[in-house]
Order: structure tokens, then sequence, then C-alpha cells
């Protein structure tokens, strides 16, 4: 069994492999797979197992604890590993570091969806979030929309985005952080969401035609990151529609009844196969990425491939 740290999948991988990949197993049979939560807002322990033709088993076991970010010095939020079972032998073959994979799939996950659902000529990106995963939406969304000419970051404690924005800075980025949330929402193409917020941070009333929302954050029903006006005045697509139905940002305008099951146009699966997709500039899309560990498995095994061909 290899034990595959966080230092090697990140020298392993980069975007445009990673996309592809999933876009490759997204034109595939579809996984079957289950999970659970346990806990509340305080902790959680969630784990999700698949199984996916033709490329394998997979288990996510992830400890999530929002309060570490509190510490001093921070902590991670969530602790996670991702196991690889073989398709052939059933042996496990593989251990990686989970948030690791996580800052991988989960903005190749929304990047792959917004390659279709976001303007090509989108020119400000805002980001909302301050931990590694907003940090790596930044790299993602610019890497599949060159085009963008300003990146606006928010978070609750701007304090956090010091290092993100000098990084960015140093690499000739036109970025800054933005003060007042609303104006930044009215001024943005796309608008990518990784944060823990139980009450909305995105308000429809502000949202501009043509923007497309990316919502990542929020996996308990309780969590909101999009107000129902946001979700209500959008094309809805999800990666997942049994994972997406147990978060806040679509199960709470559904109970609401400002939106149907019947709104949400398509799942991850159905975008990658459409040949007929068409996106009007004034539509406002949305994408609710709430993950599944297909999408673990496929970036585990890019890892793998990765590293035997280095080898």
């Amino acid at each position: 069994m290899q034990f595959i740290s966080a230092e090697t999948i990140h020298a392993a991988l980069d975007w445009e492999s990673v996309l592809s990949a999933l876009n490759q197993a997204h034109l595939g049979p579809r996984p079957t797979g289950d999970g659970f939560f346990l806990g509340d807002a305080q902790y959680g322990l969630l784990s999700r197992g698949v199984i996916l033709p033709g490329t394998g088993v997979g288990l996510k076991i992830a400890s999530m604890c929002p309060a570490n970010s509190l510490a001093t010095p921070p902590r991670p939020m969530e602790d996670a590993a991702f196991v690889v079972i073989d398709e052939e032998t059933k042996a496990i073959r593989a251990l990686l570091n989970g948030p690791a994979i996580s800052c991988w799939k989960t903005p190749a996950d929304s990047a792959l969806a917004a390659r279709k659902l976001s303007r090509e000529d989108s020119k400000v990106l805002l980001v909302l979030g301050g931990g590694p995963i907003a940090r790596a939406l930044v790299d993602v969304y610019l890497h599949i929309r060159p085009g963008i000419e300003q990146v606006l970051l928010w978070n609750r404690t701007p304090s956090k985005l010091a290092d993100a924005l000098a990084s960015l800075q140093a690499r000739g980025i036109n970025v800054q952080i933005a003060e007042d949330l609303n104006l930044a929402v009215s001024s943005a193409d796309i608008i990518t969401s990784a944060t823990s917020a139980a009450t909305p941070l995105i308000r429809g009333d502000f949202v501009k035609p043509g923007t497309h929302i990316d919502l990542l954050g929020g996996y308990r029903p309780d969590m909101q990151e999009a107000d129902s006006t946001a979700v209500a005045k959008g094309r809805i697509f999800v990666d997942d529609r049994a994972n997406a139905a147990t978060s806040g940002d679509i199960c709470i305008p559904l109970e609401a009844g400002m939106i149907t099951p019947a709104q949400i146009e398509a799942d991850l699966y159905e975008l990658c196969q459409s040949t007929d997709f068409v996106r009007r500039p004034d539509d406002i899309t949305v994408y609710k990425n709430a993950g599944g560990a297909h999408i673990d498995l496929v970036v585990s095994q890019c890892v793998i491939r990765q590293l035997a061909a280095i080898n």
C-alpha cells in the first residue's frame, strides 16, 4: 500500500490534467456510492464510499471542526484521508492525504462546470473564503478564464487574506480585498464561495445578469452561502443531485417553494455529455458543488498514474 503525502500530491498534479481526467470520467458510467454525516455545527464526521466502473473503488473519511480556525495558531478545519482500492484485485492500493486531494478536486469540480456555465468574456472574479480551497479557486478560474482582469477577495476577517493578497500581487495579478461585499457581488462576472456560512452572504438582489455563481462551502441543510433569491434568479446546476439535495443552498429554497426540483437543469455528468447546451449572455447560472467520492477517486487515480509514469 502506498502512503501519498500532500507534498507528493501537489507536485504530481496540474490543473489541465485534473480537469481532463474529471471530464473523461464524466463521459463514462455513473458511480454507485453512499455515505454518512454524524455531528452538528461544532463537529462532524463524514464518510463517503464509491464504486466507479473502469476507475476503481474509494472511501473518504473526514473529521471537521470549524473551531480549529479560531485556534492560535489556526489549525485546519478539516482533516481527511482517501483510500483507493484496486478495481481488479480489490486490495487497498493507496492512502492519500485528504485535504491535499480536496485542494485539487473541489476547485476542479467547479471549474469543469464553469467552462460551460460562466461567460468566456468574464472579467471580474470574486472569491469568498480565506482557506486553501479559496486560494486554489483563484488559480483554477484564472486557468479556465485567462481573460479575467480583476480578482476580488472577501473574508469575514480580512486580515486572513493578507498572505493570499501578497502572493497574487507578486504574480502581477490585479487583486484587491473587497470591503463592501454587496458592491463586489454587483460588479462580479463570476462569484465563487468556499465558506462555512450558515447565514447567506451572496444576496440575489445584487447579482447582475450574466453572472455565474459557484457555491462550494455548504454541506449541511442549515448552511447557505447564497440566499434563496439568488438561487431562484438563476439556471440551476449541480455536480451530484443526491448530495446537493442535502445542502442548504438547494434544500432551503426548495422547502420555501422558491424553486422546484425540475429547475435543476443538469448534473455534472449531463453537462459534460451535452452537445447542445447554450448559455445566453444574460443568464444567471448557479452551480452547487456538493462533492462526491467519485471525484476524489478520479483525482487520486490521476496522482497514482502520474507517480507511476515518473517511476
